[in-house]
């Protein structure tokens, strides 16, 4: 119970986060896209568009190393830890320097006949691809620092950031609105400092503030725990590698077919795709130590509790939206964008609902990793990130609509959906009945209702503007009534009821402090 007011203490820290940064994030958008244009935006998205996959890459390399610092936490072995994350500074400096030689490479194929860029800007596209690599050097440097902060559950300090974060953004875009430099080359520049002064930032917090923040490889250095980091690590990092490959690859063939004006359409859908899923991932990011720490401690039950409890939230959280947005999508757009790209809608839904059948298997694949034995489970889930894009090339040959990549990919997360619960079965004892039956089909169920309800406004209203209040108000009532109803055991009921008498109480208490009252 302990264990699960701190998850929601520090989840609600989270979405006060996200609250401030969320619209923040949306309005420098359009500011970007009207400075940029269509056609330069959608060239970043392109070329600097890899800084954000980067920065997909860091989190998931953090979240490996930040699970050995939890599970040895969990042992309660402080001398571990120091090692650990000795170890993984080494580890990490490595990697930086692959990737950067890697990245120097290949940016010389997508620069001789990959990319489709207009002859007038293929320097400033250089320029800002080498900013991207100067970026990855140092993020992926932070890494342990990053894991850090995570075993320790410091949510605070990590929204703080993320609204230093969001407040910087929006100064970059009000920057590109009067400057009168290339608008495409600053904004490059900008955003990897940006990338840079926020990950030193990170770094000097945490050699202040953490004991284990040490660098002292000669006492610290530990052969077998160097191997068995490198090799989780390196597995770890075939799946979030794989991942972004297919995430920027994405972009890339829909470019070699299509050029950046549709590229912009598919950043767009990545902007609301993302902002949208602030939710499930600030779950994630309170839940994953936990789970980490509970298989540490040599608790599997409570593992499995808080997987299969997350996995429900989880989907709870990021599809509480989604209704509005799937129904809504045409009119938001055209208040939120001024000009909206061609494909944006279909992109959106399309990628929407791969996000929702990704929600049932992200926290399992965290439990998997919690566990440790993860070799397999990486190749399986890697070949199955990459053939999206493979299938999407092909499929673009014989003249199909852009659009399709988007089915692709949805076909790949039902597969990866199967793939990660066969592991889970096998690695972490996970009952697949059980799984299937009062977590998939209860939340799918209030998922599906809730859509159906939400629909009669569109139908009934013809004011577009009181029929997206009808539909988020009816999408947003109903859903929470049959989620609770149908998704919810007895036991999480009385968990939720529990930590928002908890919270309220703590509200009252702090209120009569300042009063003066004890």
């Amino acid at each position: 119970m302990q264990a699960a007011h701190r998850v929601a203490k520090n989840t609600g820290i989270l979405y006060a986060r996200m609250a401030i940064t969320v619209f923040i994030s949306l309005y420098a958008t359009r500011l970007v896209l009207a400075a940029l244009g269509v056609a330069d935006f959608g060239l970043f998205n392109v070329v600097g568009g890899a800084i954000a996959m980067l920065g997909f890459l860091n989190s998931s390399m953090a979240a490996a190393t930040q699970r050995f610092m939890s599970f040895a936490q969990g042992e309660g072995d402080l001398e571990k830890v120091k090692r650990i994350f000795n170890m993984s500074t080494v580890l990490h400096a490595g990697i930086a320097v692959l990737m950067v030689l890697i990245l120097e490479i290949a940016g010389y194929f997508f620069f001789n006949g990959i990319l489709n860029i207009a002859p007038d800007r293929v320097e400033v596209a250089k320029v800002i691809y080498h900013f991207m690599v100067v970026s990855t050097f140092f993020t992926v440097l932070s890494v342990p620092y990053e894991a850090v902060i995570t075993s320790h559950e410091n949510m605070l300090f990590y929204a703080i950031l993320g609204i230093i974060e969001a407040v910087l953004k929006l100064g970059i875009a009000l920057y590109l609105a009067y400057s009168a430099f290339d608008h495409l080359v600053a904004y490059g520049f900008l955003m990897a400092a940006l990338s840079v002064f926020l990950l030193v930032l990170r770094r000097m917090y945490c050699h202040r503030y953490y004991v284990e923040c040490v660098l002292n490889f000669s006492k610290y250095y530990e052969k077998s725990l160097l191997k068995e980091i490198t090799s989780f690590a390196g597995w770890s990092l075939l799946g979030s590698a794989s991942s972004m490959i297919a995430n920027y690859g994405q972009g890339i063939v829909i470019n070699m077919f299509f050029g950046t004006i549709v590229n912009a359409a598919q950043s767009v859908a990545a902007q609301i795709s993302g902002q949208l899923g602030v939710f499930s991932v600030t779950l994630s990011k309170a839940l994953n130590p936990l789970i980490d720490k509970s298989e540490g401690a040599g608790n599997r039950a409570m593992m499995l509790k808080a997987t299969l409890g997350g996995t429900k939230i989880s989907f709870f959280l990021l599809s509480f939206l989604y209704i509005p947005f799937l129904i809504e999508m045409p009119f938001i757009l055209r208040i939120w964008l001024k000009d909206v790209p061609e494909y944006t809608i279909v992109f959106c839904r399309l990628l929407l609902v791969r996000n929702l059948i990704e929600q049932f298997y992200i926290p399992l694949a965290g439990a998997i990793g919690a566990v440790g034995n993860i070799k397999k489970f990486q190749i399986g889930i890697s070949i199955l990130f990459i053939s999206p894009i493979i299938i999407s090339y092909l499929l673009f040959r014989q003249g199909f609509q852009s659009y399709y990549i988007y089915w692709a990919f949805i076909f790949s997360s039902f597969c990866i959906f199967l793939l990660v619960v066969y592991f889970a079965k096998i690695n972490c004892a996970l009952d697949v009945f059980d799984f299937v039956k009062n977590i998939v089909f209860k939340c799918l169920w209030a998922f599906l209702l809730s859509f159906l309800l939400s629909l009669l406004p569109a139908i009934l209203i013809s004011n577009q503007f009181l029929q997206l209040i009808g539909v988020f108000s009816i999408s947003s009532i109903s859903y929470f009534v049959l989620f609770w109803l149908f998704a919810l055991t007895d036991f999480e009921k009385g968990l939720i009821i529990s930590t928002k008498n908890k919270f309220f109480l703590s509200i009252g208490s702090l209120g009569f402090k300042k009063m003066g009252i004890r």
